[in-house]
């Protein structure tokens, strides 16, 4: 296999993650909350940074890019073509369908408006591989800042659509916090339960909840998961319009 992943910590609670193609040399940071952390993991790799591929506009994922572009000259920075003016230096917009390459590795680029209006994702089918930026979270869903909650839900329903092997690397370490206010909102659920013990314990180890799977996301995230019955039960919403449960969802997280 020549695709390699590192993911990192850095800032608070943001991840850093660099993709490697090991047949061609090439290396992308995904975002970039904190260039001289980037940077340091790729040294450490022994990996020559040549993209950078942005998901969305915030601050923590886009500081980092002066850094990484005075330490690597040639960088070729890709990211949405609608945020592209408020991120700067952009070399390739992107847009729905576009394919972002990393050497040998073609990402397919998914927009995925809510989050912020023009955040994207990107999806390396042949690796079974999602880089969501913050549009999803494991157990979770990115605030929505810049578009009405149903498009936000529409945004969802793309990711939900792939295929449930698909490994999702998220923009933060929030699934603890997440996991808590799941429990609110299904508590009956046996898989979520269990699914929260592990997470318990990998965070008191000091380990990173992540990546996730879509397929895990499907049976254990309740913004996933506004559409089932129970859940909409479970919010006093029964029978309602699957984008209306997810706004009534994303409204007591946001009071959580």
């Amino acid at each position: 296999m020549s695709t390699h992943v590192r993911q990192f910590l850095c800032l608070k609670d943001n991840y850093g993650v660099l993709v490697h193609d090991s047949a061609t040399g090439a290396t992308a940071s995904i975002d970039a909350p904190d260039g001289e952390a980037v940077i340091a993991a790729a040294e450490a790799a022994g990996w020559t940074l040549t993209d950078a591929l942005v998901t969305h506009h915030h601050a923590d994922h886009v500081q980092g890019l002066p850094a990484l572009r005075a330490r690597y000259p040639n960088l070729r920075v890709s990211a949405p073509a609608k945020e592209a003016a408020r991120i700067g230096g952009v070399d390739r917009p992107l847009s729905e369908g576009d394919y972002a390459r990393v050497g040998r590795l073609a990402a397919k680029v998914i927009e995925t408006p809510g989050h912020t209006a023009g955040h994207i994702v990107y999806w390396f089918e042949e690796e079974e591989i999602a880089f969501v930026g913050d549009t999803l979270f494991a157990l979770g869903c990115g605030r929505v800042f810049e578009t009405p909650p149903a498009v936000m839900w529409g945004s969802l329903l793309k990711l939900a659509s792939l295929p449930g092997s698909t490994e999702v690397y998220c923009g933060h370490e929030y699934t603890e916090a997440n996991a808590r206010f799941a429990l609110t909102i299904e508590p009956d659920n046996a898989v979520l339960e269990a699914r929260a013990g592990e997470i318990a314990t990998l965070r008191a180890a000091g380990k990173p909840t992540l990546p996730t799977t879509i397929a895990a996301e499907l049976a254990t995230n309740p913004f996933l998961r506004a559409e089932e019955p129970t859940v909409q039960a479970a919010i006093g919403m029964p029978g309602a319009d699957p984008a209306a449960a997810f706004a009534e969802i994303r409204g007591r997280k946001d009071r959580f």
